[in-house]
């Protein structure tokens, strides 16, 4: 007699479904790897592919520009998850990494903006798009793939070693360029250097297709289709009927867009936040960041098992609950241990920028003097106050007890100088231990929601519609409150002349998580997937 799904989500996993599994896996890591290079490579990207001018003007468009792959990725989801539910979980999988591979590989071999214009940030643009397509068919796809193949008793664990890939994606991306660094002089990187790690992709793609052509189909699947149960609408279903619908909604605004700041926070911001704010070099900020990563790995397996124990909701929203209370603080914190003489010279020195016509350019260089004055305070890590311009005067700045009148770059530089600012932050006075815990309590909170959330996003829909109905509420949680996290906090930053302003998006997003999931996600984990 046949073994029943119920029965076999009960056996342990066998040697073959494991070695499917770490297939699978491998090729999400490549995926996640891919995507993320060009995170390490922002700052270089904001030289090479946009305007010159202004740093924080291009270094705005390139995170834009980083955003753009997860804006595109809920159409990705829709394509690939009614593929996915329609033909196979192991076809669809096969087409995401392609895609990906090709994509990855073309932003390697892209023309600078010196040699070809505009056309140089809109080709890469639309590389960017190509990479969120694919990314979008990704997750959905893995979370069903893996839990299908889980016992139910430790579907959290089992899925849960799945999420550790985009942290070790990211980890691989960050090890990549710093030993693309380590290799030449910064002048052969800028040049051509900061190619290989997209290029290398190539072998790695190659690996990973021939591992994903050993991938058995879901036992989920092949027995709906057996039994003809596939759905013949899965996008109709899915967002048509209300019964499913509701359950999209309360996933979009509760883990997807929680996972989604948390993730933007710990993993891109903070990083970016120590590197063009507070001024901290990049290959430290790497080192620090990739010594956080490798230390929260564990926990995610962690809070996987223990959601098997004590189920998923409430790990996960207390994930976003600490995010809530404590980014503030964290990032005030950093400041205080990376870069002290900063704080030291806000305290002592407050900045008041007084001009008119002040304008948020983003793909153009500046054009007034407010433009240019706030532009190089905000890439010089200082907050500002801002007032209107006197009468019958030019645009001023004061820098404690000295006026600059105009925009000379040179001159508002002397005056900060003066005044005890530092254009790089002092390794002797770096609290690196202390830099790293914050990074890594940051990471914490991600390893929180990260670790049940593949299994319980499985647990939440029907079979038959799966693949599609939690991939795009993720795509669009993650991808568009996470993925445009890194350029809203820096714009929100810079119009406002507070370096920590922009911090209030993700408070405030992870306050909304916490409200709707504590008030509406139902717990999932005794739930039977096979239906």
């Amino acid at each position: 007699m046949a073994t029943s799904l119920s029965e076999r989500s009960h056996r342990t996993v066998t040697r073959h479904e494991f070695t499917l599994i770490v297939a699978s896996s491998f090729g999400a890591l490549l995926e996640w790897y891919d995507f993320y290079i060009y995170a390490a490579l922002a700052g270089t990207f904001s030289m090479l592919f946009f305007p010159g001018g202004n740093d924080t003007v291009a270094f705005l468009a390139s995170l834009a520009t980083f955003g753009a792959g997860f804006l595109v990725r809920p159409l990705g989801a829709l394509f690939f998850g009614r593929l996915g539910d329609r033909i196979g979980r192991k076809y669809t999988f096969m087409a995401t990494i392609v895609l990906m591979g090709v994509a990855t590989v073309g932003v390697g071999l892209l023309p600078s903006f010196e040699r070809i214009g505009i056309w140089a940030p809109i080709l890469l643009v639309s590389l960017r798009l190509l990479q969120g397509f694919a990314l979008g068919g990704e997750t959905g796809g893995a979370a069903t793939y893996l839990a299908e193949h889980s016992p139910a008793e430790r579907r959290g664990f089992y899925t849960s070693s799945l999420q550790t890939t985009a942290t070790l994606g990211l980890l691989a991306s960050i090890a990549a360029v710093s030993i693309s660094r380590a290799l030449m002089d910064d002048v052969a990187f800028k040049s051509w250097g900061w190619r290989m790690p997209f290029l290398v992709s190539v072998v790695l793609l190659a690996i990973s297709v021939w591992l994903r052509t050993r991938l058995a189909e879901s036992p989920t699947f092949r027995d709906m289709k057996q039994a003809g149960r596939l759905s013949a609408s899965p996008i109709g279903e899915s967002f048509g009927k209300w019964d499913n619908l509701k359950y999209v909604l309360i996933m979009l605004f509760s883990t997807a867009s929680g996972v989604g700041v948390i993730f933007g926070t710990g993993h891109f911001y903070s990083m970016y936040f120590l590197q063009n704010t507070l001024k901290v070099a990049p290959n430290t900020v790497n080192l620090f960041l990739a010594i956080a990563l490798i230390a929260v790995f564990p926990f995610y397996l962690l809070f996987g098992w223990l959601s098997d124990r004590i189920g998923r909701k409430w790990i996960m929203m207390l994930a976003c609950l600490l995010l809530a209370a404590t980014t503030q603080p964290i990032f005030h914190a950093l400041t205080h241990y990376a870069n002290p003489q900063l704080e030291a010279f806000q305290r002592r020195a407050p900045v008041t920028v007084r001009a008119d016509d002040c304008r948020f350019t983003l793909f153009s260089a500046p054009v007034t003097e407010c433009d240019r004055i706030r532009g190089f305070l905000s890439a010089s890590g200082v907050s500002y106050d801002q007032a209107p311009q006197q009468a019958g005067e030019g645009a001023t700045t004061t820098i404690g007890s000295t006026i600059v009148r105009g925009s000379d770059r040179h001159a508002l530089e002397e005056a900060l100088l003066a005044s005890g600012w530092s254009a790089h932050a002092d390794p002797a006075r770096i609290d690196a231990p202390m830099v790293v815990f914050l990074m890594w309590l940051l990471l914490l909170y991600l390893a929180m929601v990260y670790g049940p959330m593949a299994a319980f996003m499985v647990e939440l829909f029907p079979a038959r519609i799966r693949y599609t109905s939690l991939s795009l509420p993720f795509h669009l949680g993650s991808g568009w409150f996470g993925g445009m996290l890194p350029f809203v906090v820096s714009a929100m930053a810079v119009a406002r002349g507070d370096v920590y302003f922009g911090l209030w998006y993700p408070v405030v997003i992870a306050v909304v998580s916490f409200a709707v999931g504590a008030c509406f996600v139902p717990e999932t984990y005794r739930r039977d997937i096979s239906r």
